[in-house]
């Protein structure tokens, strides 16, 4: 889909449907009352008849009003007369695109100048919009032999005064990116793990790459793993058939001096839970359990798309874990890259496994602050439900500044505690470490594991077991989620 920013008069524009708001007030802004003057008073006459309440998301389409260009007008509702949330942004629009996918129309013009959004001004309400356009018409049908109706739609005007136009054209250029981002960590996120397997996510990232000079690709395969002695990810892939890998990528948007800023993704890409094997029921939903590499690859594909003028790099641990002879067993301790023994109480905490040896070979990088991602643990789930992800840190700036950016992207975060006293949950009497602490505070004992391997530089944890996928139902499938986020932390290092 192609955005588009114009600052003509609205009454002007032509277009094949143009989006006007009126409010619960049967109040109309100043781009409706425009277009209500131009076409002598016929939205005023619609409203008066009561055709439309004006109530969030509510809608009215109205054919071949007089002296328009545009062929049809839909009014839609905006509630009360307060500036909309985000999570009401989302739907107004979630309205539009009903609308838009029921009718035949090629392109149409939101009439949003006067429309406002919760601290958020007009780059970030053009920004969000953007976003969430283009993530409501996300499908996933390639495995269906019949495909989803193709959408028409194709253009979105935004409207907007001349004083706007270059924030508007911001904003929409970001959330196209972003969004494009996590339609990519969707489509990985949803593939079925027969074909999502740790070779695919390296050749997708080996894709991504093809083409563009800044972005180089390594990928470190089992002999490469064994001499760097990252026998924790390779305990975790032992009893799968399909081999594990590191997956390097780094993009180079700054002068090569510049320290990089690294991005680490959990990429389980089936979790069965090992010889601590999961219960049968839901387990075809394990394949997310790479959700934290997928969203690593859409954000770096988000990094592609807007060029931006900063070195970071994403690295992705890959395995398969299941059951077999040859499987990692409970009571096993096996030695990690940094020389630290882990006594393996629990296969299924394995995230945390595949995680730490990435995070000691990030060391090499110098970085400037380390963030890693992934489907962690089921107890942030209980903590914190689906709507926000668990967040860990060493570093208080590096803490505020993810959660600064999940508001601003709207794909929030929450701080959890990580005081030393909860480091006692993860001793063992027979190794260094042991990799669970016990029923009691599943999330954090999980980020104090992690944060053994991190002491040489700022570092957070972003749990998302909750917001990476939608669990049952129709509504079932990858979020695309923290790529927002992860995206806007990249862009306020370089604003």
């Amino acid at each position: 889909m192609d955005f588009l920013v114009n600052s003509s008069s609205v009454d002007t524009l032509k277009t094949s449907l143009l989006v006007v708001t009126v409010n619960e007030q049967l109040q109309l802004d100043s781009q409706g009352q425009l277009i209500d003057t131009a076409c002598a008073g016929a939205l005023s006459a619609h409203l008066k008849s009561g055709d439309i309440q004006g109530k969030l998301g509510q809608s009215l389409l109205l054919h071949n009003l007089p002296s328009l260009a545009a062929q049809r007008v839909l009014l839609v509702g905006t509630g009360k007369d307060e500036p909309l949330s985000d999570r009401n942004a989302r739907k107004l629009v979630s309205a539009l695109l009903s609308i838009f996918k029921n009718i035949a129309i090629k392109d149409a013009t939101l009439a949003f100048t006067d429309l406002t959004l919760k601290e958020r001004d007009a780059y970030g309400s053009a920004r969000l919009i953007s976003e969430c356009l283009i993530d409501g018409l996300y499908v996933f049908d390639q495995f269906k032999s019949e495909k989803a109706p193709v959408v028409q739609l194709a253009e979105i005007t935004f409207s907007c005064s001349a004083e706007q136009q270059p924030a508007v054209e911001k904003g929409s250029k970001e959330g196209q990116a972003i969004a494009q981002g996590m339609a990519f960590a969707r489509d990985l996120g949803n593939m079925p793990p027969n074909i999502c397997h740790p070779r695919y996510l390296a050749k997708q990232a080996q894709h991504l790459a093809k083409g563009n000079k800044k972005l180089d690709v390594e990928v470190l395969e089992e002999k490469e793993l064994k001499e760097l002695g990252a026998g924790a990810l390779l305990a975790v892939a032992q009893g799968s058939d399909q081999p594990p890998r590191m997956i390097i990528m780094n993009y180079q948007g700054a002068k090569k001096s510049a320290q990089p800023y690294v991005l680490v993704g959990k990429g389980i890409t089936f979790d069965s839970g090992g010889i601590s094997l999961k219960p049968g029921a839901g387990m075809d939903e394990m394949k997310y359990d790479m959700g934290g590499a997928a969203s690593v690859l859409g954000t770096m594909k988000t990094l592609l798309e807007l060029d931006l003028p900063i070195n970071v790099i994403g690295v992705l641990t890959c395995a398969e874990n299941m059951p077999s002879g040859g499987a990692t067993r409970p009571g096993d301790i096996v030695t990690t890259m940094s020389g630290q023994t882990v006594e393996i109480l629990n296969t299924d905490a394995e995230g945390r496994l595949v995680l730490c040896d990435a995070l000691t070979y990030v060391k090499r990088f110098k970085p400037q602050a380390v963030v890693n991602v992934a489907t962690l643990t089921g107890a942030c789930i209980v903590a914190l439900g689906s709507n926000t992800s668990g967040l860990m840190g060493n570093n208080p700036e590096l803490v505020s500044s993810l959660l600064s950016a999940g508001k601003q992207a709207s794909d929030v975060a929450w701080e959890l505690p990580l005081f030393d006293d909860y480091q006692e949950q993860l001793d063992s009497p027979f190794a260094d470490i042991a990799n669970i602490g016990g029923p009691k505070a599943g999330t954090i004992t999980a980020g104090c594991f992690l944060s053994r391997f991190t002491k040489d530089y700022p570092w957070a944890h972003l749990d998302i077991a909750g917001t990476a996928w939608i669990s049952g139902g129709k509504d079932k499938g990858a979020t695309g989620r923290p790529v927002p986020l992860l995206s806007q932390y990249l862009l306020d290092r370089v604003q």
